[in-house]
């Protein structure tokens, strides 16, 4: 089953290529800027093993799907071809490192509808969805109505899924054990080896290219109120993602290492294939907390750097194997308030 698509949605949002626009004159390190989606919520886009697609979860004005879908699309813009199921919400793609298959996180079998908005009578949070479990279809499929589950905690959030390059492992998000936390297993989802254990927020794993680390983000809570308030949220499906530090491991879990001591949020860390330094996105000197852009950092923590300067956001960064590429999203040249889009740069040191 192919899901139709209308011509009016294929017109405006998807163009026969990338643009190519100007970065910040700050954004010393961004050449050859290209501009690849246009309009509505384009994020999490990371590379196939080739490094000549990638896959993303978008949701744009007047689409025919209830909720973000998982799409994928070649490096220069074309060839965008949705892989859900076209039902509920969807996030958190990744290519199997043979790229044959695509990973992705769904809420269609059990919430196939829009899902609700975030409840933010408790400030501002993030929900994480009980409904999201993980399936995997094949690459070359188009809207596929039946993906394969490989791991489901009904009741539980199941999401956050990064494959290492070497194929012998996953790295996964989960709240089924009572706490969010990251874990570990093969690609069948089989021999479970939970990798974090204190209480609070570890998640968004991505394992390096080497596949010998896994960086990650975790929540800083100091005081007895700040874990009740974690708690309380959580049982919920929420929480507040107000301070996150980035943390790295070894591919095992262990000599776990705090990177970053910013007390802000800082979110989406990918390691530089050199194996050195980590970039990642932070609200990190902005009073209000509102701007995000990214930053990179040396592991031992030592030698901070701005990457970009958007006024709103820039996230969700991601390095080729051959570190000469850099993918992000961003809300640069947007014709609407907060859209975001997907931008590739060559990456000079």
């Amino acid at each position: 089953m192919i899901l139709s698509v209308p011509a009016a949605f294929m017109a405006r949002h998807l163009p026969v290529a990338a643009q190519a626009v100007r970065p910040d004159p700050r954004e010393v390190h961004l050449g050859n800027l290209l501009q690849l989606t246009f309009g509505g919520q384009n994020a999490e886009a990371y590379w196939s093993p080739d490094c000549k697609q990638l896959v993303f979860q978008a949701k744009a004005p007047n689409q025919p799907y209830p909720d973000e879908q998982i799409f994928k699309i070649n490096a220069d813009g074309t060839g965008r071809k949705l892989v859900s199921t076209g039902k509920g919400r969807c996030t958190c793609s990744y290519f199997t490192p043979d790229g044959v298959t695509i990973y992705y996180s769904s809420t269609h079998a059990t919430s196939p509808g829009p899902q609700p908005p975030v409840d933010m009578s408790k400030g501002y949070v993030w929900m994480v969805n009980p409904n999201y479990a993980l399936y995997e279809t094949p690459a070359r499929a188009k809207g596929n109505p039946h993906p394969g589950t490989v791991i489901r905690h009904p009741g539980s959030y199941v999401a956050e899924t990064t494959i290492a390059p070497n194929g012998k492992y996953m790295v996964w998000t989960s709240d089924f054990q009572g706490d969010l936390e990251i874990y570990r297993s093969d690609l069948r989802g089989r021999h479970v080896k939970r990798l974090t254990h204190k209480v609070g927020y570890d998640g968004g794993p991505f394992v390096s290219w080497d596949s010998k680390k896994i960086v990650y983000r975790r929540d800083e809570l100091n005081t007895p109120a700040e874990i009740a308030d974690y708690k309380a949220l959580l049982a919920r499906h929420l929480i507040r993602p107000t301070k996150l530090e980035i943390w790295v491991m070894d591919a095992d879990g262990s000599h776990k290492h705090q990177v970053t001591h910013l007390g802000c949020a800082s979110f989406a860390p990918f390691l530089a294939p050199d194996g050195k330094r980590v970039i990642f996105s932070s609200n990190y000197g902005d009073p209000k907390g509102r701007e995000f852009d990214l930053y990179m950092i040396r592991l031992d923590g030592t030698h901070l750097e701005r990457i970009t300067y958007t006024k709103e956001f820039d996230g969700f960064p991601m390095f080729t194997r051959d570190g000469k590429r850099l993918v992000f999203a961003s809300n640069r040249f947007g014709k609407e308030p907060h859209e975001t889009n997907i931008f590739v740069a060559t990456w000079k040191e």
